[in-house]
């Protein structure tokens, strides 16, 4: 229970009830700091002039900064909190989380300004922040112990479950299991054939790990399959920095290949849970569609990430009977259990909780009135996610470890397979000529 993954709920859930006892009760103001659209004063059209709201009013009003403290002590306090029971550091964690939150605060800002605000959402410009740090000056010792980018991801998607209602899940499970359950698992035998039989890579432990890492969703797949079939340490970091990479350019890319091709929001989502390996990528690329595309994509990752444990078990009885020399570490249903993503436990009871005790108990508008509140978290705790995937990013030292060749083959070739099916899957599914469409809320 004091696991990343379990904390990320349990911090998930305290800001939930917080926000339901803030509206359903009307006993204290709980909402976060969200900026308005601002200008410095250029001239613009009547109906963009009206969505704006000059940066000087907004900065210079009393309820700016109050939201600014309380959304800073509230994350602050809690992820602080996180932190010390995972065993880490208080007196190093604060000081690092202040730094992080105010280059966090830096990009809202920016990222609201008129004209910037059109071009790229800020989860872009948090990427970009990270990115130039990272790859200039360089991330500072001291800033490190605040680069929690798992944690901040987690707690954030747990947060967004409560807007996520379970007939949304209804609608879109079928949809889903077909997409994410029917093209993983093809992929990572394509992969296996392609990896083993056409570019003959012996190392087989290697070949699985990149499969899972590309089919299901980079990094956590690469670790539990690297430990079920004895991948050495070198070949899962090779592995996983190929994936960062790659990440990084579709979270970029295929967002904007999508809008330009003018799929629908519903399928360009889908596309993005089930293509882009890291489950914060496909938040961010989601994001950038809009919020149909956001939910698709997240719940596309979410029930693809299911697989992680049951693809790590059948990868450790497949090398420990028939693989070769190199035997992987036996798993049972305790350790399937272990390295099952608890967060995604969280997500689906706070949908539960939105679905069949608040809206049945105060209505669909106090739902949305909370959601309201969350999603303002949900945003903070994933700009904090965002700026430090690019604060964990460095590309001279990823090239490095990137040994290229067949390897790079394995995964260049295998993931253009896998958008090939995914996509040819989502048309099928959600195109309407096959079967209906759904509508997600």
């Amino acid at each position: 229970m004091k696991t990343e993954d379990w904390l990320a709920v349990w911090l998930g859930f305290v800001v939930i009830v917080l926000a339901c006892v803030s509206v359903l009760t009307g006993g204290f103001d709980f909402s976060a700091l969200k900026f308005s659209t601002w200008t410095l004063g250029e001239e613009l059209s009547a109906a963009a002039a009206a969505k704006t709201v000059p940066l000087g009013t907004q900065l210079c009003s009393a309820a700016f900064w109050w939201k600014l403290l309380r959304t800073v002590l509230v994350l602050g306090v809690l992820f602080t909190i996180g932190i010390k029971v995972q065993g880490g550091s208080v007196k190093k964690y604060i000081p690092a989380f202040l730094t992080l939150f105010v280059l966090a605060f830096a990009v809202r800002l920016v990222s609201a300004e008129f004209t910037l605000n059109r071009y790229l959402e800020w989860a872009f410009w948090a990427l970009i922040a990270g990115l130039l740090v990272s790859n200039t000056i360089g991330v500072p010792a001291w800033l490190r112990p605040a680069v929690r980018t798992e944690f901040y991801i987690k707690t954030g998607l747990v947060i967004m479950g409560f807007s996520v209602l379970f007939s949304n899940i209804a609608k879109f499970g079928l949809y889903g299991l077909g997409i994410a359950w029917v093209v993983t698992p093809i992929v990572i035998l394509f992969m296996w054939w392609f990896g083993t039989r056409v570019l003959n890579i012996g190392n087989k432990p290697l070949v699985i790990t990149m499969a899972s890492a590309t089919s299901v969703c980079g990094t956590s797949a690469a670790i539990a399959t690297g430990a079920a079939s004895g991948c050495k340490k070198d070949d899962l970091t090779m592995t996983v920095s190929i994936s960062i990479i790659f990440t990084i350019l579709m979270m970029v890319l295929e967002p904007l290949i999508i809008r330009s091709a003018g799929m629908s929001a519903l399928m360009g989502g889908a596309l993005i849970g089930g293509t882009v390996d890291s489950t914060g990528a496909v938040v961010v690329a989601g994001n950038v569609l809009g919020g149909e595309a956001e939910k698709a994509a997240v719940l596309v990752k979410m029930i693809q990430n299911i697989l992680i444990g049951f693809i790590a078990f059948f990868v450790a009885v497949f090398f420990a009977t028939s693989a070769g020399n190199q035997e992987g570490s036996k798993v049972g249903a305790s350790e399937i259990w272990r390295r099952f993503p608890k967060f995604i436990i969280g997500f689906f009871v706070a949908s539960l909780v939105a679905s069949f005790v608040i809206q049945p108990l105060f209505g669909a508008d106090q739902v949305g009135a909370v959601n309201k509140v969350l999603d303002q978290y949900k945003n903070w705790a994933f700009v904090l996610a965002f700026t430090s995937i690019g604060l964990d990013t460095n590309f001279k030292e990823l090239i490095a470890q990137m040994q290229g060749g067949k390897v790079l083959w394995l995964y260049v070739v295998g993931q253009v397979f896998n958008i090939a099916l995914t996509f040819a899957m989502v048309w099928f599914l959600l195109s309407g000529v096959v079967f209906p469409i759904p509508v997600l809320e």
